[in-house]
């Protein structure tokens, strides 16, 4: 296990500290919570600036990377729909979008060169644009102020989704030739 790895799998350790703070009982729950969540953002900085950085990139990064993003934006999102922080159509529309980019990289990772595709600007813009929407809901905005970042998230989610889409097609249509 290597330091770009661990910096992910503390991610994922964060969500649960997350989850308490946020269902806590305490007066400042939400923004402990977000103390949190900015951690955790500063951490997935982190992992893949150290991997890149120092050719720490490894097979279990690759794979654990998005499944911390993953099981982070589920945390979230469920989070803020309980409390109806968001509407729930947010947590529809990208829970889908999560859910398909799980089960194409499940695939790809299945197949038999066990093929990962790598984050890419397109998903590092969708990533900056929850964490911005995320704030905006910590820091109180006003709800329309609140509403327009997530439609603002909700379109660079679809971009990136569209963009991995295509590679995941490239991928298999390269297979198929082989």
């Amino acid at each position: 296990m290597n330091l770009a790895n661990g910096l992910t799998l503390t991610r994922i350790f964060l969500i649960p500290i997350y989850l308490l703070f946020f269902y806590s009982t305490l007066e400042k729950r939400i923004v402990y919570a977000g103390i949190v969540l900015i951690a955790s953002g500063i951490t997935d900085m982190l992992d893949g600036y150290v991997a890149r950085k120092y050719n720490m990139v490894t097979k279990l990064g690759t794979v654990l990377d998005p499944i911390a993003d993953k099981l982070t934006t589920f945390a979230i999102l469920a989070s803020f729909t309980s409390y109806e922080l968001i509407s729930p159509w947010v947590l529809i529309v990208l829970g889908i979008k999560e859910l398909a980019l799980i089960v194409g990289g499940g695939i790809l990772y299945c197949s038999d060169d066990k093929k990962v595709i790598p984050a890419n600007k397109f998903g590092k813009v969708a990533t900056v644009s929850f964490y911005i929407a995320i704030i905006s809901v910590i820091l109180s905005l006003h709800q329309t102020a609140i509403n327009t970042l997530f439609y603002i998230t909700i379109f660079f989610h679809l971009l990136a989704f569209l963009n991995y889409l295509s590679i995941f097609k490239g991928v298999m249509a390269d297979k198929d030739e082989a």
